[in-house]
């Protein structure tokens, strides 16, 4: 692929103007580098670089701003001038609504308010038992021989394990397979909407459209489901968990808080805590299929501190190389990696000039492979988060929760979560590739490996 930048025009005269970013030369005709996202998103994404910190590109018949450099991206999502916006978030709304994730301002902080107890560390500890128990039936579920979809495994022990803790659903586990199914139909659809802004085209009910329409009708008809049997349990006796702390919430005049409020805060509950882990997962065990070394290191790690026992939340404190692999997986095949936001008013970044209302984008998977941040790029290093090492990488190189007011509030009890599972069923099982093996990324809104299938020996 070929990437070329026009020459900076300054955007003013006068002493230190404020400068225009560069455009990125190419793009197909009306859908500019839009097909170029479609094409080959990662390879494209990565390839401005080397154009420039901040770049321009064309997105349909809108210009959005690309920034590639990381100090540059921490001062984006750490000012107030730019908020949650722009293509990416505009097409997650129809999945996602107006909870936590997607809202701004005042409705975004009453939200994080809301959340932040459930989150505390003294509740993680608590949620941690459906963790091992989790972790232990999927270690238990499989048979010697047999071959393992390892990405749909780890998505539904995801979606168990949020809807357990957070949620208590009872009926979860006949839920899962619907939930999982429902929101892989509904990723693939929603990434091509987000690149592609031809609205009227995803009217034309084509076999895809369709399929994705009645794939987000049933994931939404199964929230209403899960909130409305919630609301049948809730009293002084049922359970104490997130969700019934939303059913008693209140607003500022007093007011419950609307069904459609708390229906898209559980689904942006159940997409964050499941999507991302289970992707972050699938990928993990992928990479120590391929690095036998640092398997052998994990597991040694693991059975040295349980011994003959699987392992619980009180170890984990104690397993600093579980904890460095997943933080390398997520380095090196983030879950989510491309992100937008969108400008306020007039503005600059690095002094460049930004236009209001302007769509910005950037990637953490091409800032987490860029080599002006880390040494031997491409390579899965876990020992580059040992502390003797960790401190030579840049600020904001490396942000797998985000930073600022829009950092994960879950970003604790996902790491506890992944480290678990990993530690529970890497110990129990060697997974081994199989010809139907895939390890090729499927691109969506997030990143999955195409086809995860291996097959589990005991050790």
């Amino acid at each position: 692929m070929s990437v070329e930048s026009t020459t900076t025009v300054p955007a003013a005269s006068g002493p230190d103007p404020l400068r225009t970013p560069p455009l990125v030369a190419g793009g197909a005709p009306l859908l500019g580098h839009a097909w170029n996202l479609v094409r080959d998103p990662l390879g494209f994404l990565a390839a401005l670089r080397d154009h420039g910190d901040l770049v321009r590109i064309r997105l349909g018949p809108r210009t959005a701003y690309a920034v590639c450099d990381p100090e540059l991206v921490g001062a984006l999502l750490k000012s107030p001038e730019y908020i949650v916006g722009g293509p990416l978030w505009d097409t997650l709304e129809v999945l996602l609504g107006k909870g936590v994730a997607t809202s701004n301002g005042r409705l975004h902080r009453r939200q994080r308010r809301m959340m932040q107890p459930a989150f505390r560390p003294e509740r993680i500890a608590g949620y941690a038992r459906v963790m091992e128990e989790e972790a232990r039936a999927t270690a238990a579920r499989w048979r010697p021989g047999e071959t393992v979809d390892v990405s749909a495994e780890m998505f539904r022990t995801a979606v168990r394990i949020v809807s357990r803790s957070l949620l208590e659903v009872d009926s979860i586990g006949e839920k899962a397979d619907r939930v999982a199914d429902s929101l892989h139909t509904v990723f693939e659809g929603l990434y091509r909407r987000m690149v592609l802004s031809v609205g009227p085209l995803y009217r034309v009910p084509t076999p895809a459209n369709r399929r994705f329409e009645n794939a987000l009708a049933d994931l939404h008809a199964l929230v209403d489901e899960i909130v409305a049997e919630r609301r049948a349990a809730a009293g002084p006796g049922g359970p104490q968990d997130l969700l019934a702390e939303l059913l008693r919430a209140t607003d500022e005049s007093g007011r419950p808080l609307a069904d459609q409020e708390i229906h898209d805060h559980v689904v942006s509950l159940v997409v964050a805590g499941a999507e991302n882990v289970a992707s972050t997962l699938a990928w993990t065990f992928h990479l120590l299929t391929e690095h036998p070394e640092q398997e052998r290191q994990l597991i040694e790690e693991v059975n040295s501190v349980a011994r003959d026992r699987a392992i619980t939340f009180a170890d984990l404190g104690d397993l600093p190389h579980t904890r460095n692999v997943i933080t390398e997986a997520m380095r090196i095949r983030p879950a989510a990696w491309i992100f937008t936001r969108r400008s306020v008013a007039e503005t600059e970044l690095g002094g460049y000039r930004i236009p209001a209302d302007a769509d910005i984008v950037y990637s953490v998977y091409a800032m987490q492979r860029d080599p002006r941040s880390f040494e031997r790029h491409l390579e899965f290093d876990p020992d580059r988060w040992l502390p003797e090492r960790a401190g030579e990488i840049p600020e904001f190189a490396m942000m797998p929760f985000g930073v600022g007011n829009r950092k994960c509030p879950g970003d604790h009890f996902s790491m506890a979560e992944l480290a678990l599972i990993l530690g529970t069923v890497a110990p129990k099982w060697r997974l081994e590739r199989v010809p139907e093996t895939d390890t090729g990324t499927r691109v969506g809104i997030t990143l999955h490996p195409k086809r995860l299938v291996l097959r589990v020996q005991p050790r």
